[in-house]
Parts: C-alpha cells; sequence; structure tokens
C-alpha cells in the first residue's frame, strides 16, 4: 500500500512541476513587446558585438606582435585566434545591426 501512496505524490510533484514550468509567461517579461523594442534589442545587440569584436581584433593584433617580437609563436598564434574571433564577432554584429534596421524599416 506504501508503493502506491507513493506513486501517487511522485505523479502528483511530476504534474506540478510540468503545470509550472509550461505555464504562460507575461508579454512584458520576453523583453520585447513590440517590433520596435525587437529592432532596438537587435541592433543594440549588434553594436555591443560590433564593439567587442573590435577589441579582440585589436588585442589579436596586439598579441600576434608581441609573438612575433618575442619569438613566440605561442603567443602569435593566439593573436591571430583572437583576431578571427574578433572578425567573426564584428559579422555578426553587423548582420544583427542589418536586422535590426530592416525589423524597423518594416515596421514603418
Amino acid at each position: 500500500m506504501k508503493t502506491l501512496a507513493w506513486l501517487a505524490a511522485g505523479i502528483g510533484i511530476g504534474l506540478v512541476i510540468y503545470l509550472i514550468a509550461n505555464s504562460p509567461g507575461l508579454e512584458s517579461a520576453t523583453g520585447s513587446d513590440t517590433l520596435e523594442g525587437a529592432a532596438r534589442s537587435a541592433a543594440g545587440w549588434g553594436s555591443r558585438q560590433r564593439i567587442a569584436g573590435a577589441g579582440a581584433d585589436v588585442l589579436g593584433h596586439v598579441k600576434e606582435g608581441l609573438g612575433n617580437l618575442a619569438g613566440n609563436p605561442d603567443l602569435a598564434d593566439e593573436g591571430a585566434a583572437d583576431r578571427v574571433a574578433g572578425n567573426i564577432k564584428e559579422g555578426v554584429g553587423k548582420f544583427a545591426q542589418a536586422a535590426g534596421q530592416t525589423l524597423h524599416d518594416l515596421n514603418r
């Protein structure tokens, strides 16, 4: 009989967790209630990615130069990898800014 009680309790707890986890959230909790808000958010994120990418690119140039100057191929390779990562981030940022601008233009 104890097994049935534990089984029922487990099913009940599982059902409650499922209902809580799948309840719809407030629209304001998504961060963008409007298309214009989504456009602003995408453009802002894109700007931050472009800045981070440019910073990583500059840091990569510095590391690569110091590695070449000091004769440290590991540091030079790390700098080259940072430059590639920075260029990718910058490209993603440009894409996000373009997407935000497109959303803004479509909202007019």
